[in-house]
């Protein structure tokens, strides 16, 4: 894109700025792609660490130093805490305090630069993607997490700014692949949320300008990966470290927002404190299972909890291809290898999928259709990929013909075709 003067004019970009991995798309040549975000790779995990050796470092670069016992700070699922005052609140990094909205910051500006670079031109204009609900159940909390993530894009450069819902940019990604009309659900499951559509798309369909006729229902709700994770983590790991244990004469259980942190991957930087330790400390004394305890104590001492529940996600992850993994817990309790099935995972994570098929169920009421109305069901975003989403799915849409786009990507090349529809 040039100018007659032979400059070239700012460009636009969709931005899919995940809670566990984000992707940019830009036009490249006349089509738009995914841009190299991390070396080769077109998906960056959303994760930053703050070295205490050098700047702060992106994506699994950040998770490998961290992983490798690298002195500093991981933080991970930002995208989790937009809308609430956590988001502006300040934290020791790097010997400075940065509030989190500031490390978000950081993260947009590293997309921004590698983005431009593949691109070939400043990027001023962009589509950025979001869950249809932020925040479940509170309107107010959801327009401020909104305005949060606009303020910080604003911050970093771009000027003009736009917002489209996820599953809407599923959707128009998958369009481009249709070859008549048909009637879509869209099923977009990623780290932080989970969010349907029901949308009508058609060649002919994509080339209007607005669409907002072809959106027949729209919903979401908080249920994600990183839920999934903490089930899990709760279910089957937490009790090695104290989880239920009790402590005094009365037999109380320990505190159980201790865990309820340490398994939620946004709040695990928040338990590295000296009150939480003092506690711990001193519920040691009289705690009826000890060794427990100390496990707990050493994982936050050692700042491991990230270290700790991505060994959770990793064993998770192993069974969207085998029917067995094991959640590998040596490094913490010696020859401690906990073997993870499909079934065992079902059963931990069985409330989040519920309440997936109630909203599955619901986004159909609002379109007033049946499953039988929908022509094809099109599944996104990474947790998609678990055997208990797509089961739950099958099971409530009557069929297994599932439709299995790009489940890092779609979301993201959607976004980049409706900043090119704005922009372009």
């Amino acid at each position: 894109m040039t100018s007659r003067a032979g400059v070239q004019k700012a460009g636009f970009c969709g931005i899919d700025f995940g809670t566990s991995n984000s992707t940019v798309a830009v036009l490249h040549g006349n089509e738009i792609v995914l841009a190299p975000v991390e070396g080769d790779h077109e998906t960056i995990p959303s994760a930053i660490f703050f070295s205490f050796s050098e700047g702060p470092l992106f994506g699994r670069r950040a998770i490998q130093d961290y992983t490798d016992h690298e002195p500093g700070r991981l933080m991970r699922s930002l995208k989790s805490i937009l809308g609430y005052g956590l988001f502006h609140e300040k934290t020791r990094l790097q010997k400075q305090n940065l509030a989190l909205s500031d490390v978000l910051g950081l993260f947009l500006a590293h997309l921004k630069k590698k983005s431009e670079g593949f691109a070939g031109r400043e990027l001023e204009s962009a589509v950025l993607g979001r869950p249809v609900q932020f925040i479940e159940g509170d309107a107010a909390a959801d327009r401020q997490a909104q305005d949060d993530l606009e303020s910080v894009a604003r911050k970093h450069g771009f000027r003009n700014i736009a917002f489209q819902y996820e599953p809407i940019a599923a959707a128009l990604e998958y369009e481009r692949s249709v070859r008549g009309e048909e009637t879509v659900l869209i099923v977009d499951i990623g780290g932080g949320t989970a969010d349907f559509s029901v949308v009508r798309v058609s060649p002919d369909r994509a080339r209007a300008a607005d669409r907002a006729g072809d959106i027949l229902a729209n919903r979401g709700i908080r249920v994600g990966g990183t839920d999934f994770d903490r089930m899990i983590s709760l279910r089957y790991v937490m009790p090695y470290f104290g989880y239920g244990s009790t402590y005094g004469e009365k037999r109380l259980e320990l505190p159980g927002a201790i865990f309820m942190d340490l398994t939620t991957w946004s709040r695990i930087n928040f338990l590295y404190t000296k009150s939480a330790l003092t506690m711990l400390r001193s519920l040691r004394h009289e705690a009826a299972e000890r060794d427990k305890l100390d496990r707990l104590l050493h994982v936050i001492e050692h700042r491991d909890g990230h270290r700790l529940i991505g060994k959770v996600e990793h064993a998770k992850i192993a069974l969207t291809e085998a029917k067995t993994s094991q959640i590998d817990l040596a490094e913490f309790i010696p020859d401690l290898r906990i073997p993870l099935d499909r079934k065992k995972v079902a059963a931990a994570v069985e409330p989040g999928i519920a309440r997936i098929g109630e909203a599955i169920l619901a986004t159909l009421k609002d379109a007033g259709l049946k499953p039988a109305g929908i022509d094809t069901v099109f599944l996104t975003g990474g947790s998609s990929l678990m055997p208990a989403v797509q089961d739950c799915v099958s099971r409530l849409m009557g069929r297994k013909d599932l439709a299995v786009g790009d489940m890092f990507g779609a979301v993201g090349k959607g976004l980049g075709l409706d900043a090119q529809a704005r922009f372009g």
